[in-house]
């Protein structure tokens, strides 16, 4: 059966067109198109065929509250929502029997609001369904280079951040879908191979290396970094810095536990080291580095993540912190600590790119206390 065949009209149905100016108003403002489209499929409140009401508690959601029908913005949108005609159009479709054209104009509004409240996703569909999506991705990533230009770092930021959250998946199944940010999936690509020499691990990559691997995994776009490619190192790290910040506003309280679990690294280094001098006399490398440091690796992952993950093994916490701190897996390691594999911090000493981030305080390269 069809989805749009025509069904026998509810006898009493009534459509609250007032509502339904108003729910469509709401979507708008909200730059919310999962609601603006339901409010076009067959089921919707608002089609007299639906036996769904808007008068129903389970559709409250889909009207404003008393607070955002009082704003000025709101008010604006329900304004264009009742425009001769968009109006029209907008019953038109309605009784239709066929997939709605939804109006242009009120599309163009919602992905516009939808930048501005930060969804990028919902932003992305809409000019999608416009094809002005290109257009206005690029036309963001010209402005963010004009604000790099002029050393406005902030308005670069965010102008990248705009631009790689419109980019879609064209190979997408089975219809294309906006792109969106997977740092656990990416965290563990770059710890997918276990560090077996110094450019084995991100951490320790050549600041160049590291700055280019940092943005293409933050701003989720290896073409939206390769566009910052030709700027000189200090103007892309002080992009990073600014990047770091907004991809992980509680940044401060992972750089104090950064900052503990050196302390934690160093102590172990030394003990390792112990070890390995006094390796030979009966017992193998591994079984004296266990002796000498007991259970006590397990707790450098835990300190770095600000909990523990009962027999987390080091994947686990690889995706945990890129969940909570998705900047953090550009400064740590795996590594092999007696019989377990664990997460550890790791940097580079004469790198600028840790203490530019806070990382690091002294003057010498050296963790300090904060």
């Amino acid at each position: 059966m069809g989805l749009f065949r025509k069904k026998a009209v509810t006898a009493h149905k009534v459509v609250d067109y007032e509502k339904l100016a108003k729910a469509l108003a709401k979507a708008v403002y909200d730059g919310d198109i999962v609601n603006f489209r339901l409010l076009f499929l067959p089921f919707s409140p608002a089609r007299e065929e639906s036996s769904e009401r808007f008068e129903s508690e389970k559709y409250a959601y889909l009207l404003p509250d008393a607070d955002t029908e009082g704003t000025r913005a709101f008010r604006d949108v329900l304004a264009l929502v009742k425009q001769d005609k968009i109006w029209s159009h907008i019953l038109s479709e309605l009784k239709a029997n066929r997939p709605a054209q939804m109006p242009w104009e009120l599309i163009l509004a919602l992905g516009d609001n939808a930048v501005r409240t930060g969804k990028y996703t919902s932003a992305a569909q809409c000019y999608e369904m416009l094809r002005v999506r290109p257009k206005l991705q690029e036309e963001f990533f010209v402005q963010a280079d004009e604000s790099l230009e002029a050393g406005k770092i902030d308005k670069a930021v965010s102008g990248y951040v705009v631009a790689t959250g419109l980019e879609y998946n064209y190979a997408a199944f089975p219809e294309p879908l906006p792109m969106v940010l997977n740092f656990q999936t990416h965290a563990l690509m770059l710890h997918g191979v276990y560090p077996e020499k110094p450019e084995d691990c991100v951490a320790l990559q050549e600041p160049e290396s590291f700055v280019r691997t940092a943005l293409t995994y933050l701003l989720g776009d290896s073409r939206a970094a390769a566009r910052l490619e030709g700027r000189p190192l200090n103007t892309r790290l002080a992009f990073l810095e600014q990047l770091v910040r907004y991809r992980d506003p509680n940044w401060p309280d992972f750089v104090h536990r950064y900052r503990e679990a050196c302390k934690k690294m160093t102590e172990f280094d030394k003990r390792i080291s112990q070890a390995k001098s006094e390796a030979g006399r009966g017992a193998s490398l591994a079984d004296e580095i266990a002796e000498l440091l007991g259970d006590d690796p397990s707790t450098i992952p835990a300190m770095l993540l600000g909990r523990s993950i009962p027999s987390g093994e080091w994947w686990q916490y690889i995706k945990e912190l890129a969940f909570v701190h998705p900047p953090s897996v550009l400064f740590v390691s795996r590594q092999l600590i007696g019989p377990k594999e664990i997460v550890v911090p790791r940097y580079r000493g004469d790198s600028p790119v840790p203490r530019t981030l806070g990382l690091l305080a002294g003057p010498d390269g050296k963790p300090t206390l904060s």
